[in-house]
């Protein structure tokens, strides 16, 4: 799919895809390290009643990143400008891992848009935890990260990944993907070349970091940010989907995300898949998502 561009008031220009569909209208949100194009064997298996389009998030992909991005508002912010320049009204959106919390954020801040949310192993209603390294390289759990300088600072996980991407060394991040994302299945070997490639287009990784530390709209303080409170807006249907092999988002914060939705919420747990359902088992991903759509279910 040719990627077309939209420029939003801000100045930033969003890259998206668009499959072709019927009246319903599907917007997909990438998490961390991908873009739209991870989307691709989803959006290429949907049922044709739907328009799909997935769009690049700031910082990722085609799109610009010339303002730097301060927390998950920014990004939801963008979501909104991207469907008011499409004049897209009405839709259902499906949003992954850091994608998760940016469709939270716009589903509370901006009802009357998304009918349905589809939360596909997303960060926690009160976000995903940094914490500090000890002497020894191993997490320090009784030191949560505070500041975007202490996230740009931490040695294991931003310096880390950081310099990945400074030296392009794609398989440093394929040894990273295998380790904590690609556990049960691996795309093919051209479409994991595709995939890497499009990894090295990030240039926002601290940045996402500490949106994801500091997102809170549960109720209490979580160590890094007060929160919002805002979860009890969300009070559209909502679909909560976790591999039970998910190493990178942990049983806890997914039951956290059900806790704080209540009665909104639906969870179901995808059997033999982690953070890729898309690439582990992407039938079962479907026979979930549809029907959840559909109302079918």
């Amino acid at each position: 799919m040719t990627l077309q561009k939209v420029t939003l008031a801000n100045g930033e220009s969003i890259t998206y895809r668009e499959r072709a569909g019927g009246n319903r209208i599907l917007v997909l949100v990438h998490g961390n390290m991908t873009s739209s194009k991870h989307w691709d064997l989803l959006m290429d298996a949907l049922d044709d009643s739907f328009t799909v389009i997935a769009l690049d998030m700031r910082g990722f992909g085609g799109s610009t990143y010339h303002t730097r991005v301060n927390g998950i508002k920014d990004f939801s912010n963008d979501l909104k400008g991207f469907v008011d320049h499409l004049s897209l009204k009405k839709f259902d959106l499906i949003g992954w891992s850091t994608g998760g919390a940016e469709c939270m954020q716009f589903v509370a801040d901006f009802p009357g848009y998304c009918e349905k949310l589809v939360l596909l192993a997303s960060a926690s209603t009160r976000g995903y935890p940094f914490f500090g390294t000890n002497a020894d390289g191993t997490p320090n759990y009784n030191e949560r990260l505070q500041t975007i300088e202490q996230i740009e600072e931490d040695p294991s996980k931003t310096k880390a990944m950081q310099g990945l991407y400074d030296t392009k060394n794609k398989e440093g991040l394929r040894a990273v993907w295998n380790a904590a994302i690609y556990t049960q299945s691996k795309p093919n070997e051209q479409l994991y070349e595709e995939y890497l490639d499009d990894m090295l287009t990030q240039r926002n990784l601290a940045d996402v970091y500490h949106s994801l530390n500091i997102f809170n709209i549960g109720k209490e303080h979580n160590g890094a940010a007060k929160g919002t409170n805002q979860a009890k807006d969300i009070t559209i249907p909502v679909l909560v989907l976790r591999g039970d092999r998910d190493y990178v988002v942990s049983e806890q914060m997914t039951q956290e995300i059900v806790a704080d939705l209540g009665d909104n919420a639906t969870y179901i747990l995808l059997v033999n898949c982690g953070h890729s359902p898309l690439i582990d088992d992407l039938e079962q991903l479907l026979s979930a998502v549809e029907p959840f759509l559909k109302g079918e279910n």
